[in-house]
């Protein structure tokens, strides 16, 4: 046997002592990493995971999602010129758009982790099979999101005591769940491009099918060329449609034919063991954001009921954050696919340091707006009180108020989201799982004993009291993901099959 077969012998026979995510194994010390390359002793910005190439992956998500933030401030932009109601309705029926379908998407999305392990090992063929387990799995819960539309009316109950107001958070929702399958079928497709490091053509695609939302918004929406003013039912449809459009361009897209040939995209058979590692590892990764979801949702209704303006103010005050936060999600999936590459190459000491760079990059970026949401609040309320009425007076003075809470958390918030990513990255879901699960149970608790046994509501401060107990659950994830990621227990898992963790690392395909 020749020098090259004795080496790959040895490597494909130490892979099975790399450390798996099992039960059975959890304890067992994951193999050393190779030693650092003189390359590899550049400063910070030029290393290997430093701060160019992390942000070569993160700089294209980023984008992308700065479009979401894009598309959602013109969505609630455009409310707000609608109606003072429209813009309350649209936060309750968002978020329990999204408690539904982010148990599903979290699922789905989490192959990103299996394409980049297996990507990072060198297993091609595996990358395209666990990506189709995905993609099926979406198409399974497209009938199951649109039986949530006949029952809608039942979930919206006692929402509000404006009867206006339930009767649009129930058409958004409604018209929201035609394209919900759709969001879990691209978030599939998206990562079979996110896990490989091709962040430039999920930007692409994304991009343009917010382009597409944003293009029909205010035609939808108020009515224009011929079309009927559909209010807040206008700015649903849009969203349902550009889901689907996503969809499609992906789906043209993984058509082509060489990448069909590499990665075996014509090969649609069921695999059942590749889709039951996909529900174990992402059930505990999309269940985070159902519970975060469904505490969310009651901390918006609580603050709904304070006052028409306290909601108000709440929606339009998220949406503003969220051209902080929404750009931070991008950062959470280049953290996530770096560190599950990186542990396929058994390279933690890479993926750490990936972590750390994306930690100084998301800082700089949220530490930018905390400032400017404290010194030039108006300047993010600009367009709104353009065309809004009189009445919009009061609600953006609130507003203002409730920009300092979010620039007190958005370091905090920056923490999170980036470590959350890195532990996705290698597998330590169940953690996410129950520390999500918990805070989130604690604060949403917290806040209901305080409003009745203090009752906020007579003292005029029940809007400032929950946004302390969202502000300090915040700081409570930062804090935990912290100590997690610093444990550094998660170096030592993968989410792929021991037979193949870094078998032929980097080498091409293995199967």
């Amino acid at each position: 046997m020749d020098e090259p077969k004795i080496a790959s012998a040895l490597r494909r026979r130490a892979s099975v002592l790399v450390k798996m995510d099992h039960p059975s194994d959890r304890d067992r010390p994951a193999l050393p990493p190779p030693a650092q390359s003189p390359a590899e002793a550049g400063g910070w910005w030029s290393r290997p995971c430093g701060g160019r190439e992390v942000l070569a992956v993160a700089l294209p998500l980023m984008v992308q999602t700065c479009f979401w933030s894009v598309m959602w401030f013109v969505d609630r932009l455009f409310l707000t010129w609608y109606s003072r109601e429209a813009t309350h309705a649209a936060l309750p029926g968002g978020m329990y758009h999204w408690t539904m379908i982010c148990l599903p998407v979290g699922i789905a999305s989490y192959v990103n982790t299996f394409v980049a392990q297996y990507y990072g090992a060198g297993q091609r063929r595996r990358t395209g099979n666990a990506v189709q387990q995905a993609i099926w799995f979406g198409w399974l819960c497209v009938p199951l999101m649109l039986l949530s539309i006949p029952i809608a009316p039942w979930l919206f109950a006692g929402t509000s005591s404006n009867a206006s107001i339930v009767r649009q958070e129930v058409i958004y929702f409604q018209v929201l769940a035609l394209g919900a399958g759709a969001a879990v079928i691209s978030g599939a497709q998206s990562s079979f491009y996110t896990g490989r490091g091709l962040t430039a053509v999920v930007m692409l695609v994304n991009c343009a099918g917010t382009l597409l939302d944003i293009s029909l918004e205010y035609t939808f929406i108020f009515g224009a060329f011929g079309f009927p003013s559909l209010g807040i039912a206008g700015a649903a449809l849009t969203t349902a449609i550009s889901n689907w459009a996503t969809v499609l361009m992906f789906w043209l897209l993984m058509r082509r034919k060489g990448e069909r040939a590499e990665f075996g995209l014509d090969d649609h058979h069921f695999d059942w063991d590749l889709f039951r590692r996909l529900i174990r590892y992402g059930m505990p990764s999309g269940l985070p954001q159902l519970v975060e979801g469904v505490a969310f949702t009651l901390l918006t209704i609580s603050i709904a009921h304070v006052s028409d303006i306290a909601g108000a103010a709440t929606s339009i005050a998220l949406t503003i954050n969220a051209v902080a936060f929404v750009p931070m999600i991008g950062l959470n999936i280049t953290v996530s696919t770096l560190v599950g590459q990186k542990l396929g190459e058994n390279r933690p000491d890479l993926a750490e340091r990936a972590t750390w760079t994306a930690m100084v990059l998301g800082m700089a970026y949220t530490g930018l707006f905390a400032v400017l949401y404290v010194a030039i609040p108006d300047s993010f309320l600009v367009l709104h009180t353009m065309f809004a009425g009189e009445d919009f007076a009061e609600v953006r003075t609130t507003t203002i108020l409730l920009l300092r809470f979010v620039a007190l958390y958005c370091f905090f918030d920056a923490t999170q989201i980036v470590l959350i990513g890195a532990l996705r990255g290698a597998g330590d879901t169940r953690f996410i799982m129950f520390a999500t699960g918990l805070t989130a149970i604690v604060a949403v608790g917290l806040g209901r004993l305080g409003e009745r046994a203090f009752h906020w509501a007579d003292h005029g401060i029940a809007l400032w009291a929950w946004w302390w107990i969202l502000t300090g659950w915040i700081f409570a994830l930062g804090a935990i993901y912290l100590l997690r990621f610093l444990g550094g227990k998660w170096k030592a898992m993968r989410v792929i099959e021991p037979q193949v963790a870094n078998a032929d690392s980097g080498m091409g395909n293995s199967e």
